[in-house]
């Protein structure tokens, strides 16, 4: 089989042909377009989005509408609010296209219900979890460890044409610093 998809998932999830199948047989093909929410802050959540080209943030604001963004995802990647699902509470986060993007959506419950009848798909469910949970700890280490110019660094090294795709002040979000530093940091990088 020639799909990228594919082969992310059986490179990083050890997916067999026909379990895939299956998984696309149950998601839903969707084009955003940027701005597009896929999840709310504050609604309950039911469906993971597999992202396959595009940017997509995960983001809270404040009750004074100050903006915290928590991930920036590029693809390929999942993404939803995997909180709201497990805990049938409110999203703390909304997740929104960036870019226009393609995603592929699915039911939680489908999914659920898939890894019943698939050992494989109860599998996968345990290497994206694990993934996901790398992921986030890799972003911790990032933000206790690193000065604000190594993080930008690192976020161009993962999404090289950033600066060109999004708005300054959703990277600096991101960088968990303000604009005027991110201005400062490009300069000197320019400089350098």
């Amino acid at each position: 089989m020639n799909d990228p998809r594919f082969d992310f998932l059986k490179s990083k999830f050890e997916m067999s042909e026909e379990v895939f199948l299956k998984l696309e047989s149950l998601a839903s093909k969707k084009h955003l377009k940027k701005g597009e929410k896929v999840v709310e802050q504050g609604a309950i959540s039911s469906k993971i989005y597999f992202l396959t080209s595009g940017l997509m943030i995960s983001k809270r604001v404040n009750s004074s509408g100050k903006e915290y963004t928590k991930n920036i995802y590029s693809p390929i990647s999942f993404t939803g609010s995997i909180g709201s699902i497990l805990t049938q509470k409110p999203s703390l986060f909304s997740y929104e296209a960036l870019t226009e993007c393609e995603v592929y959506e699915i039911e939680y419950k489908d999914f659920m219900d898939l890894s019943k009848t698939y050992n494989e798909v109860s599998h996968l469910y345990s290497r994206i979890l694990e993934y996901l949970f790398l992921m986030y700890e890799q972003k911790q280490i990032e933000s206790i460890s690193y000065n604000a110019t190594e993080r930008y660094e690192l976020l161009r090294d993962r999404i090289p044409d950033i600066d060109n795709q999004i708005p300054q002040y959703q990277i600096a979000s991101y960088l968990n610093i303000t604009p005027v530093q991110l201005s400062r940091i490009r300069k000197e990088l320019l400089e350098n």
